[in-house]
């Protein structure tokens, strides 16, 4: 019958014409731009488009906004133990000296660190020595320590000590001491800073240590 639809199809006149559907248009998503990492090449860097952008540094420090008693005095602020760095010079003489210049290092191997002036009288002594010993001081100890802080007077006179490793003097009633290998020496500007490696070491528990900060002498006190 005319008009009848068929198979898709619809009868005119002149016979069956087939009637196609207008074509749909498919939607894409729109797919998030991969993550940087798949976008480096072989030898792992990015597209100039995705790398961040590069900043210069100055090729060396600007010269300092304060003076070298301002320094002084904001380093003052750091409280800090107290140490005698001692040792025994080629020629038989103990050698020894007040510094709070001291920190660790590493635990294995175990390392510590401290520090001298170039300036330093005793600087030959330490740099052409195998072993020195750093002598953590107690509060009792306050008058050792400035007596080593002082030039011109017998620093040894009276003092108790005994002989470490190679000779360096491992002072008595000291809370800690640290024997040490001179292991290695770096000149940064006016000092020379001192690795040494750990041969023997001992402390006691339960005395208070000798504290320094903005130029006077503490103790701990418990917060």
């Amino acid at each position: 019958p005319r008009g009848e639809r068929e198979s898709g199809g619809r009868f005119f006149g002149g016979g069956w014409r087939v009637l196609r559907a207008p074509a749909r248009t498919r939607q894409i998503p729109t797919l998030p731009p991969p993550p940087a990492s798949r976008l480096r090449d072989n030898a792992g860097r990015l597209p100039s488009a995705a790398r961040p952008p590069s900043v210069t540094a100055p090729l060396q420090a600007q010269a300092p906004d304060f003076s070298a008693a301002e320094f002084r005095a904001a380093l003052g602020m750091f409280a800090t133990g107290v140490t005698i760095i001692t040792t025994r010079a080629a020629d038989g003489r103990l050698v020894g000296f007040t510094a709070s210049s001291f920190n660790s290092v590493s635990l294995a191997p175990p390392l510590v660190l401290w520090s001298l002036a170039r300036s330093a009288g005793s600087m030959p002594d330490l740099r052409a020595g195998s072993h020195y010993a750093v002598n953590i001081l107690a509060a009792s100890q306050k008058a050792l320590a400035e007596r080593f802080a002082t030039r011109g007077v017998d620093r040894w006179e009276g003092v108790d000590w005994s002989p470490g490793v190679a000779g360096a003097p491992v002072l008595e009633g000291c809370v800690a001491s640290f024997e040490c290998f001179n292991r290695s020496r770096y000149e940064e500007g006016d000092h020379v800073i001192f690795v040494g490696e750990v041969e023997r070491c001992r402390h006691r528990t339960g005395i208070a240590p000798l504290l320094y900060h903005g130029g006077r002498f503490y103790t701990e006190h418990p917060l």
